[in-house]
């Protein structure tokens, strides 16, 4: 077995592999993704892209056709990335997946405007004035164009309201249901790709290859973002069993649930589902909420605070509402761990899934420390205190809000930067794996304040709560 021990404090061997096998995963992910580009500039160049690039409007139309491939290319990859397939889930983590996914995003509707332009520029022999024209006119006679032109306007949308100021104006349920448009935006481009595009059917290997590319999209959105939930959903049967106010202010609770076979569900302290609650009108809307305890085979936890409509809606649950789940995701779990010494950062609400961290990771006393920052009072305190009381467990509380827009800590009359604070609260914070969970802006400051504290990014794990 491949372990590493810390060997200057009692730890107990760590097993590295599931660390290491998710490296390799996110390698083979990366150059999947670089593949598949290079093979479609190959299937260009192979289908005459660059001999047919001779003159002005021959040229705009074969690097048209180019920007076009590299953006279905791309689409396909959202797809994919959108498809919640276990073991990219699993390698890289909620947070790098949504990145991966964005620049994907914007780069391939970047590319899809090109393709637009330069096509139309291309018909209309190089006159850029007559382009709206021949835009009007391809849109009107080419087979399949016009659907193009619909999932466009489908993905437009779907970029507009991924920009950050936009996703700030809107709520999560109504941001969720628009982003789902980019699958019908992708949907509709397919038969665009299969009656006007040369490349499509160039040659017996850019067939199998877009064919191939196309048929692993819908069956991975069919298995695991429709088949597996629904199978997970009837297997489990989960209930509600009782809903328990957290804090004296009504303001964050816990929903209860329990349900058949749950020793058999694959989860781990520090994932999170994607709930819906058959309690009344908006159930259909499915919300993202971590488990707020380690997971024991007979029960599942989730804790909420009042931050939008579906989780107020939470409070109001009643015992024996049929719950629908889709998950276990995130890699906030004990898989990338590498050093027996841990640290939790949390602030407010985002302190469950580290809460069950602490409760399920193997350390021994002394090992861990939790730091949760937040304006009220503590969460599950009395749930800490039992940890500290039996696994050795470190606490510390940081009230109060934030002391500067940039600093992660709480209000304090010690004029100390963040990371001086840091080092002192937790000297060897640099030798040990460390959990972060938080709004965006508080995690950005916290990710800097250990990267300033020399901690290896490879040992930072972070889950945050925007989308």
């Amino acid at each position: 077995m491949t372990v590493l021990l810390d060997r200057s404090i009692r730890g107990h061997p760590i097993d590295t592999r599931p660390a290491r096998v998710d490296a390799i995963a996110r390698a083979v992910a990366g150059g999947a993704v670089a593949a598949s580009l290079a093979v479609v500039i190959a299937l260009w160049v192979s289908g005459g892209g660059i001999t047919a690039s001779a003159g002005w409007s021959d040229g705009l139309t074969s690097v048209g056709r180019l920007t076009g491939l590299l953006a279905a290319d791309l689409l396909l990859v959202q797809v994919l990335l959108m498809a919640r397939i276990p073991v990219v889930e699993r390698a890289v983590g909620q947070d790098r997946l949504a990145r991966w996914h964005r620049l994907a995003g914007f780069t391939s509707f970047t590319l899809m405007a090109a393709h637009i332009g330069l096509i139309s520029w291309g018909y209309a022999a190089g006159r850029l004035a007559a382009v709206p024209a021949t835009l009007w006119q391809l849109s009107l006679d080419e087979p399949g164009v016009l659907l193009a032109v619909a999932g466009t306007a489908s993905l437009a949308m779907v970029v507009v309201t991924s920009v950050r100021a936009a996703r700030r104006r809107l709520r999560y349920e109504s941001w969720h249901l628009l982003h789902l448009y980019a699958y019908l935006g992708v949907g509709l481009a397919l038969p665009h790709q299969l009656w006007t595009g040369q490349d499509f059917l160039s040659s017996p290997v850019a067939t199998a290859y877009w064919w191939t590319l196309w048929g692993a999209a819908v069956v991975a959105v069919l298995v695991w973002r429709l088949g597996l939930p629904v199978l997970r959903t009837l297997r489990h049967d989960l209930r509600v069993t009782s809903v328990v106010a957290e804090d004296g202010d009504q303001a964050v609770w816990s929903v209860y649930m329990t349900g058949r076979r749950l020793d058999r569900l694959p989860v781990a302290a520090g994932q999170f589902f994607v709930w819906r609650f058959r309690s009344g009108p908006g159930w259909t809307r499915g919300h993202p909420y971590s488990l707020s305890a380690a997971p024991e085979g007979r029960s599942l936890r989730i804790t909420a605070k009042a931050l939008g409509d579906g989780s107020r809606l939470t409070r109001s649950l009643r015992p024996g509402a049929r719950v629908l789940v889709e998950g276990p995701y995130g890699r906030l779990t004990t898989r990338p761990r590498t050093r027996a010494k841990v640290a939790f950062l949390g602030a407010g609400v985002g302190i469950t899934p580290l809460r069950a961290l602490a409760e399920e990771l193997p350390y021994a006393p002394g090992e861990a420390v939790l730091l949760q920052r937040g304006t009220g009072q503590p969460l599950f305190a009395r749930e800490l205190d039992v940890l500290a009381a039996e696994r050795g467990l470190q606490v510390l509380w940081l009230p109060g809000h934030r002391r500067a827009a940039d600093s992660w800590v709480g209000a304090t009359d010690d004029p100390a930067d963040d990371v001086t604070l840091l080092r002192r609260w937790v000297p060897d914070i640099a030798e040990r794996d460390v959990y972060v969970c938080g709004p965006e802006a508080w995690t950005a400051s916290v990710r800097a304040t250990l990267a300033a504290a020399g901690l290896p990014a490879a040992r930072l794990h972070v889950e945050t709560f925007g989308w």
